[in-house]
């Protein structure tokens, strides 16, 4: 049986979810030439295999619920997205409500409010690492369980 070329071994690749260019990369690296890579590379994105746009846009989509604005941009900067296009694809409509999202996600885990200082900074951890931003957290702490923006 034959070595998989790089060609198919790209397409195995994209045919399971979109990867970023860079992601590709990596995962090509060992079984040719950065020339040869690139080549194929090339060659996917013109026949729209392979986009940064739409694999950006489609991370973002699963993801935006679980997690902040700051953790989906470190998210898709580890995963070798140009920093402009991140922002671009965050700009989108979907991320809007970055409080109510918060707001959804503490509820689901906690839902009830801290009852003192060490509960409230373990729930603003939680939301902290989970990529929101602390004016975003301190207004949802604060809050009245039942009270909505």
């Amino acid at each position: 049986m034959t070595e998989p070329s790089l060609r198919e071994r790209a397409l195995r690749h994209l045919a399971r979810r979109d990867y970023s260019r860079a992601e590709l990369v990596k995962k090509l690296a060992p079984y040719g030439t950065t020339e040869e890579i690139d080549a194929v590379l090339e060659r996917m994105s013109e026949l729209s295999l392979q986009s940064d746009t739409r694999f950006a846009a489609a991370w973002v989509r699963s993801h935006a619920a679980r997690f902040g604005r700051r953790r989906l941009q470190n998210e898709l900067a580890r995963r070798g997205v140009d920093h402009d296009l991140i922002e671009e694809t965050l700009a989108d409509d979907a991320l809007d409500d970055e409080r109510g999202r918060a707001r959804a996600l503490w509820q689901a885990k906690f839902g009830l409010p801290p009852a003192d200082a060490r509960e409230w900074a373990r729930q603003a951890r939680f939301l902290q690492a989970r990529g929101f931003a602390m004016d975003i957290i301190h207004r949802l702490l604060k809050e009245a369980p039942g009270e909505s923006a």
